[in-house]
């Protein structure tokens, strides 16, 4: 079945029908949910998502956009977060040089902090890298990250960058946006990789597919990323089905 590796369910968008969403998942193919943390408010709101639904996931962080709240009290918090036995990665972390905000150092310190935290607990990290690639990578390389292990998730690069990932272990999150006619750089990606380091998400309720694009995302529309897998590596949507579940349970270590 299909294993969506990042979504946001306890995002306001799913406010008035989650729970009907949810329930419908099973029956569309949807096997795994990793609902990913990206503040401490919503790592919290993913732990609960988690501990309710017996095929939700949950991973524990602070995305870089949110890293201005970080404080040592609240690394401790978040390293018990990642006791709890329904908690399989640290994330989302990393740099958005997008919005430069907050202050670049603010993003970089609380990167190295949260690598250094999933190092200690050995749990994969999950990489939210966007307008940032060298940095990104050279502190990744700096602190070792790929001991730990991870995706590079929503993957914007092109192939170079994507070499250097592979070949530290790490896997190539990739979503809707390989729909869209103007994604030379990631189809691309997605012919040269191999397929057992390809890993589906959404990242809803953001980055729908195409014909959805700017409607809300879920896990319902990832067929249609199945589709344009098969379609880029020539092999058949029940094999691109299978490769990535067996992908996403070996990172989240759920095999």
């Amino acid at each position: 079945m299909i294993f969506d590796t990042h979504a946001h369910y306890d995002d306001d968008a799913f406010q008035e029908d989650r729970e009907e969403l949810l329930a419908g998942l099973e029956a569309a193919g949807i096997g795994t949910v990793v609902n990913i943390g990206a503040s401490i408010a919503s790592t919290k709101t993913s732990l609960e998502l988690a501990e309710r639904y017996p095929f939700i996931y949950a991973a524990a962080g602070v995305h870089p956009s949110e890293t201005a709240e970080l404080d040592q009290e609240k690394m401790n918090w978040l390293e018990e977060m990642c006791a709890r036995p329904k908690t399989v990665a640290v994330g989302e972390i990393g740099l958005d040089y997008h919005w430069d905000e907050p202050e670049r150092e603010v993003q970089k310190r609380w990167f190295r902090e949260q690598i250094r935290l999933a190092l200690r607990v050995k749990l994969p990290i999950v990489v939210h890298s966007r307008d940032a690639a060298k940095d990104t990578l050279d502190i990744i390389k700096e602190e070792k990250a790929a001991e730990a292990g991870g995706v590079i998730h929503c993957f914007s690069y092109g192939v170079e960058v994507a070499r250097e990932y592979l070949d530290m272990g790490f896997y190539l999150g990739v979503g809707g946006v390989l729909t869209f006619k103007n994604a030379k750089k990631l189809k691309e990606v997605v012919a040269y990789m191999p397929a057992d380091r390809i890993l589906l998400e959404t990242d809803c309720p953001y980055m729908a597919p195409t014909p959805h694009r700017g409607e809300r995302n879920s896990s319902l529309y990832l067929p249609l990323v199945v589709k344009a897998v098969s379609e880029i590596k020539g092999i058949p949507e029940e094999e691109v089905v299978a490769v990535t579940e067996a992908n996403a349970r070996r990172m989240y270590r759920l095999a």
